[in-house]
């Protein structure tokens, strides 16, 4: 990401409430790649509704938007995939009488 959007420099003496679109960092598609960077990185799903540039545009916004993601992760308690009554396909009729 530094690569991309700071152009190698480790911060780029960019502040935490910089707006990345104001200073021309970031533009619709560097929208696009950071959203896919977060998600990957940090193993969150961003929803359309958080796609907006309170969330997005400045690092501050970053980093409160994956702290509230992870913090929701964390508390909601995952099931694991096809692990229920039903996965091994030994589901059965009920039939009334």
């Amino acid at each position: 990401m530094i690569e991309n959007f700071l152009y190698g420099q480790a911060n780029g003496g960019l502040r935490d409430n910089a707006s990345f679109i104001e200073l021309g960092i970031i533009d619709s598609t560097g929208v696009l790649e950071l959203i896919g960077f977060l998600e990957q990185h940090f193993g969150i799903a961003l929803a359309p509704s958080e796609l907006i540039p309170e969330n997005l545009d400045t690092i501050q916004n970053l980093t409160n938007l994956v702290e509230r993601k992870l913090a929701l992760q964390a508390a909601v308690p995952q099931v694991p995939e096809n692990k229920g009554w039903m996965a091994g396909g030994h589901q059965e009729a009920v039939h009334e009488r």
